[in-house]
């Protein structure tokens, strides 16, 4: 879809239409938009990048005790489910800023109507299939019937087909299997390692999956940018200059 964009932004027609004057209302809601896209796109890595650490440090623990109880185990334990309780409330802030996005009316050009509105279509599937995401890495709470048919057209990992059939995910499974997880016994430690493993290579799809998915959003913005420059130069402010600078710098090249 993301890709789709960055196909329409450079079709002459698309740039003439949104470098018209009357439309640059539109030019820069759409540069919003771009901006919703990457700070969900940001919140979704780090989601991914905070739970893979804490899985990470839990299986190193888990290995040198060999599943045995320990005070360092019950210590990463505790760590993890606390880092999943934050994630969750980082992920449900992100998502409630997601909601309240508006636009204004069109101008009656028939050309510019079908490209404002085609871009605003695809940008809200988008926005509507980061939330499904970022659903699906909250763990219990989401529904991988639905909305996981919905992130695969966006996120193509090699589980898409057993995810359809499964009532919960690999984040759930973790989560349940480490709340119980003093509970239980050592073959069931056995098991929560297993789905220990099956989480951090899920998480790694994910994150090929959105480093890609990022760099192309940077590329769509900055098409918006150059467009919105044809209308007036003022409107490349400072303030958005050094967040591409930033974004540059932060290893994602759009070249």
């Amino acid at each position: 879809m993301i890709v789709l964009i960055a196909r329409l932004l450079q079709l002459p027609l698309t740039q003439q239409a949104l470098a018209q004057e009357q439309n640059e209302k539109s030019t820069n809601e759409l540069l919003d938009g771009s901006l919703r896209l990457l700070d969900v796109c940001s919140s979704a890595k780090g989601a991914l990048l905070q739970t893979k650490e804490c899985v990470q440090d839990l299986q190193l623990i888990m290995r040198r005790t060999r599943g045995g109880e320990s005070g360092a185990l019950t210590t990463e334990v505790r760590k993890y489910l606390t880092s999943r309780k934050m994630v969750k409330k980082a992920i449900h802030k992100a998502m409630v800023n997601l909601k309240g996005s508006s636009f204004s009316s069109l101008s009656k050009d028939n050309e510019t109507i079908a490209v404002v509105s085609t871009l605003r279509d695809i940008e809200a599937v988008t926005l509507s299939v980061f939330e499904s995401l970022m659903s699906f890495i909250s763990g219990p709470n989401s529904k991988p019937s639905s909305s996981w048919l919905l992130v695969s057209k966006i996120i193509r990992t090699k589980r898409v087909a057993c995810e359809e059939e499964t009532e919960a995910n690999e984040f759930a499974l973790v989560d349940a299997a480490l709340q119980s997880f003093f509970k239980t016994s050592k073959s069931d430690h056995k098991n929560a390692d297993n789905q220990l493993d099956n989480l951090e290579s899920c998480i790694q799809d994910q994150e090929e999956q959105l480093d890609c998915l990022f760099r192309q959003l940077i590329k769509t913005r900055v098409s918006l940018l150059k467009i919105l420059n044809q209308i007036n130069l003022p409107n490349l402010t400072a303030h958005t200059c050094i967040q591409i600078i930033l974004w540059i710098r932060n290893d994602y090249s759009f070249a």
